[in-house]
């Protein structure tokens, strides 16, 4: 059996939670649920996603505890479990956006100079 170090199992746990980040799909959940909660749906309706693969992100979202649900009567709805998530992944985004401008910046002075 091997062992893990906390630092180890707090990094498994971190790589878990980043797995939600991995769909691009999930991601626009998250940021569709951060406007308000919603039905699978609204969901649906909001993102152009088919049901069967809706259902299948939501159950993600949800086994890791990044959503949580309520239901009333036959619908669920679903919300975020901490809007910190919209604050992660908007720092990813401004991480994103600025290798995006170094890169560009990279490109244009190697244009100028040849």
């Amino acid at each position: 059996m091997f062992f893990q170090t906390p630092t180890q199992q707090v990094s498994q746990l971190e790589a878990n939670l980043c797995s939600a980040f991995v769909d691009a799909t999930r991601i626009l959940i998250l940021y569709a649920l951060n406007d308000h909660p919603c039905t699978v749906t609204e969901l649906i309706n909001k993102l152009g996603t088919a049901q069967s693969k809706m259902s299948r992100h939501l159950k993600v979202l949800r086994d890791l505890a990044l959503v949580r649900t309520t239901r009333q009567g036959t619908s669920i709805t679903y919300e975020l479990a901490d809007c910190r998530l919209i604050e992660a992944l908007d720092i990813l985004r401004g991480v994103l956006r600025d290798t995006i401008i170094i890169k560009a910046n990279l490109i244009k002075d190697t244009q100028i100079k040849v």
